[in-house]
């Protein structure tokens, strides 16, 4: 079923950034493909609503560890409607570990979360980057994190895997343009269930306070406001690509803090 509507893929979008990015794509009018690897009763919900906002929507189960997942998931979405306008890589995951604890990761804790967080993404715009072409002006933005960029977060893992993400950023946006825009957004601290249940709802508390009485701003991100930058990339900065940009109210501005070093 073809469609002129535009197409995005929301990658690990049955909760947080992806399922808030997804309805926002939606009820701008975009097709949306949602996905998830674990999470099914959670993305239906998300894809309801899509629906009830008149989108049309794919439901696609795949891990993007997965070559072969993602390159199902693309092919799914040009099965159905022949086109794919904008790819969003916000699947990601961690393993919540103090970084003086060298013991808590293991050789096969790197690779899982490389996995998932770098590989993926590679592998999506792989597949993806034939129809991203053909449209001419194809879209990517690759959800990382402030962690990347500061060495701050759940684990050294994590954060050397956002790094990653970002110098792929870069390195793509310069091979593949003048068809494709690839950009990062890097969220600092994002209010939300999958942090809170991560860190116990004791430190996600005490760090919210202290971000929120501190950073520049006095603000933590929700999902919604990093939507609504995802969206800024793929509608507004038609003249940027290789950017990297922070939305942490500030943090990177007054270092660490006590919590997440």
């Amino acid at each position: 079923m073809a469609t002129d509507k535009k197409v995005a893929i929301i990658t690990g979008s049955s909760r947080g950034v992806g399922a808030a990015t997804a309805k926002l794509l939606a009820g701008r009018g975009y097709a949306v493909v949602i996905n998830y690897s674990k999470s099914e009763a959670e993305a239906k919900e998300v894809e309801k609503a899509c629906r009830n906002m008149g989108a049309e929507t794919l439901l696609v189960k795949a891990d993007v560890a997965s070559d072969d997942d993602c390159r199902k998931m693309v092919e799914e979405t040009i099965n159905k409607w022949g086109r794919l306008d904008v790819l969003i890589n916000n699947a990601g995951t961690t393993k919540f570990c103090g970084h003086g604890n060298l013991e808590g990761l293991t050789k096969d804790d790197f690779f899982y979360i490389f996995g998932t967080n770098v590989v993926g993404p590679y592998q999506m715009i792989k597949w993806a980057a034939p129809y991203l072409k053909k449209t001419g002006a194809g879209c990517v933005v690759n959800v990382a994190s402030i962690a990347g960029v500061m060495g701050i977060g759940s684990s050294v893992a994590y954060c050397a895997s956002k790094a990653a993400l970002i110098n792929m950023t870069v390195t793509l946006a310069r091979a593949l343009g003048p068809e494709i825009r690839i950009n990062a957004v890097c969220p600092g601290f994002i209010q939300g269930e999958w942090l809170r249940s991560g860190l116990g709802t004791e430190i996600y508390e005490a760090h919210k306070a202290y971000l929120e009485n501190s950073v520049p701003l006095r603000r933590t991100a929700t999902p919604e406001l990093v939507a609504d930058t995802i969206r800024f990339f793929i509608e507004d900065a038609v003249l940027v690509t290789g950017e990297t940009l922070l939305l942490d109210g500030g943090h990177h501005l007054i270092g660490t803090g006590p919590v997440l070093r």
